[in-house]
């Protein structure tokens, strides 16, 4: 609450100090406006009063020069640097891809599909195994959407600060807001502070979900451009009230008019909660040995340049529960339930590269990665000890490639592991051909060899089914991945990613029907790897349709899992069609966009949820989806506010309660959200 009082105060000074019109336009000078009051002067009689008159129209002149070199800026001057140093600017425009990206992971959730209650777990719709991270992480993946690691950072450079503000109605007794300051010290020292937080109680009687995540970031250059730093610090919590889903799924989806009001619906349990904490520092340096320009104009130098990257990152998982309940099984060793896993990492890389305008970008590195997950003791149980902890380090060398010749642009990355035992290699390598300024088309491919994630290779629970150590019986997940695409602005954008995959890991349940008749199929939930080859091929289209004021956005994905246990579980075909109209209204003071979107995939086995583990797993027992959704809006635009309203799932009003995403979770009833994103300029 703190934090939320502190960045709206940091917002308010700054709204006091913006200029709520749009960025100030490029003013020229009147020539013939100045040339005219001259005129008048010259014909004055009185020599001091000629010399005054110059004076005055020369001091004239000197401020509508600063005037115009002021008021220069423009919004393309307000740059975004990504992690891997793409650039950006700031973007006020209001479109409908922005309408898609307008949610609590400020991403297209196309192939993916939301709990009932906001800030809760995500199913997915759609696979890609082409952005594997190299280093296995803590696991309980469902609690981690909305979680920043540190390629999800940003770095600003701006001329004056500026402000963003993102606000959002929750579902219930609840607001989310994204608050976002940035500000340049100097002319090559910039900061940003932002913070991320949230309420729902949601409109089920137990799932109240809540997060705060505070980042700080700093840019430094020198003024010869040889000394580069950027950083940042990030404090997050992500915590969630957790119930099981539905105990009686008679009572939603036979539609009876006692359980209207879903808060009088029966839940499985009442008293557990999960939560996410992290902790981490980052900080990544450069200094050029060699800068060599041809004259000041030159925008690619020779440069020889030695780097270096560090993080360190805490992270705690807790599942806490203050009764035992059969839903996890039946004789914990402890009541009340305390599960608590840890990770410490820290990871240090040096880099040595070379750049050209000839050659392109050439750097090779040595990376160091240290790693302690632990629980707070040994168990010894009669199958064996379980360790309390997994620690070590991983020494790494690899090196990238990058370059464009002509209108074709190569990138290439690689690493090898020389010592240690989580990660083995990764090769990615993308090809990119310009044919002309509106068609291109791109080729990638993707090897990686590293081990799953933490809590697939040791977990320890009070709760007596929920503790294992895989680490010496696992083997290194193998992944290759290609991909193709084709961007063209007559036919639209098709990509396509066919992967294959070896050692793939998972959660499943081995419960027996008497146990899942019984509801303790989730007690028995467990990592397994598959020993057979998963083939996974999916093709995604995008193509916008365009008559006048109207417009049909199209995004088609089908997908096809090859495999000899059913191990894999996604909807052969999503697709999601949004017809809307655009306007300017209002005198042009307003632009309005207004229109239904309909999403829709076909019934498959789809995942079901596990709380205590914050983990989805394969269940092959029950069929889901196969429903539209359907969501109605209307957008608008003022000056730099964008404003957004929208009817949320507006055909479960008239249709069945079949709804789910995911086996006893059902997808969120018919709501109306009001939310506008506001950006400020000073």
């Amino acid at each position: 609450m703190r934090f939320i009082l502190l960045t709206l105060l940091l917002c308010f000074g700054q709204f006091l100090l913006a200029q709520q019109d749009s960025l100030p336009p490029v003013k020229g000078l009147d020539s013939l406006r100045l040339k005219d009051k001259d005129s008048l002067l010259m014909t004055s009689k009185d020599s001091i009063a000629k010399d005054a008159a110059r004076q005055k129209l020369k001091d004239k002149k000197m401020r509508g020069m600063a005037s115009k070199k002021k008021d220069s800026v423009g919004i393309s001057d307000y740059k975004i640097i990504s992690y891997q140093r793409d650039t950006t600017f700031v973007d006020t425009s209001l479109t409908i891809k922005k309408d898609y990206k307008y949610n609590y992971i400020r991403e297209d959730d196309f192939e993916l599909m939301p709990f009932a209650n906001m800030g809760q777990p995500y199913n997915e719709l759609g696979k890609s195994f082409s952005g594997t991270p190299y280093y296995p992480r803590i696991g309980a993946t469902a609690k981690h959407p909305g979680y920043f690691e540190k390629e999800d950072i940003n770095y600003y450079h701006v001329p004056t600060p500026m402000t963003e503000l993102m606000f959002k109605t929750t579902m219930e007794q609840g607001q989310y807001l994204d608050a976002l300051l940035t500000f340049n010290m100097t002319e090559r020292l910039n900061a940003s502070i932002a913070y991320n937080g949230f309420r729902s109680l949601g409109k089920y009687r137990y799932e109240e979900a809540q997060d705060g995540k505070f980042r700080v970031t700093l840019t430094y250059i020198t003024k010869n451009e040889k000394y580069g730093l950027r950083g940042h610090i990030a404090a997050q919590e992500l915590q969630s009230e957790e119930s099981g889903g539905l105990l009686d799924r008679r009572q939603f989806e036979d539609n009876l008019d006692d359980f209207q009001d879903r808060a009088k619906i029966d839940l499985l349990y009442e008293d557990a909660n999960n939560r996410i904490l992290g902790k981490r520092y980052y900080l990544d340096q450069q200094f050029k040995l060699v800068n060599h320009k041809k004259d000041s104009t030159d925008k690619e130098p020779t440069t020889l340049t030695i780097g270096h990257e560090f993080s360190y990152e805490s992270k705690i998982y807790d599942f806490e529960q203050t009764r035992q309940n059969d839903a996890f099984g039946q004789d914990p060793f402890l009541t009340p339930i305390e599960d608590r896993a840890r990770l410490k990492t820290m990871f240090n890389r040096g880099t040595v590269a070379f750049s050209n305008r000839t050659l392109g970008k050439l750097s090779g590195n040595v990376s160091l990665y240290n790693y302690n997950y632990f629980f707070n003791s040994i168990l010894i149980t009669e199958e064996g000890t379980i360790q309390n902890k997994l620690q070590g380090e991983e020494i790494s060398v690899g090196g990238s490639y990058h370059n464009t010749i002509g209108p074709l642009f190569l990138s290439g990355n690689v690493n090898y592991t020389v010592s240690g035992e989580l990660t083995g290699n990764n090769i990615d390598a993308l090809a990119r051909y310009r044919l002309n300024d509106k068609n291109t088309i791109t080729g990638s491919i993707n090897v990686s060899s590293r081990m799953p994630d933490f809590n697939y290779l040791l977990y320890q629970s009070d709760y007596r089914n929920f503790n294992w150590q895989n680490n010496n019986t696992f083997d290194k997940v193998q992944t290759q991945s290609i991909k193709f695409g084709f961007d063209s602005h007559y036919f639209g954008q098709i990509e396509a990613e066919y992967s294959l995959l070896n050692n793939y890991t998972y959660f499943a349940s081995s419960a027996n029907e008497e146990q899942i008749g019984l509801g303790q199929e989730t007690a028995f939930v467990r990592p397994f790897q598959e020993s057979g080859t998963v083939n996974h091929l999916k093709v995604k289209y995008k193509k916008e349709l365009k008559w006048r004021k109207w417009a049909l956005m199209n995004t088609v994905m089908y997908q096809e899992v090859t495999q000899d246990n059913q191990v894999l579980n996604l909807p052969q075909l999503v697709t999601r069609n949004t017809l809307y109209f655009s306007s300017d209204v209002f005198k042009k003071a307003m632009f309005l966009q207004t229109g239904v979107t309909f999403k829709y995939f076909t019934s498959y086995n789809m995942n079901a949820y596990n709380p205590l583990l914050g983990e989805f797993y394969i269940q092959n027992n029950e069929e889901l989806g196969g429903y539209p959704l359907m969501d109605v809006f209307i957008n608008a635009k003022v000056k730099q506010t964008r404003i957004y309203l929208k009817a949320e799932h507006l055909n479960s009003i008239f249709s069945e309660p079949n709804y789910y995403s995911a086996p006893n979770y059902p997808y969120r009833d018919f709501v109306i959200r009001f939310g506008l994103v506001w950006n400020f300029f000073s």
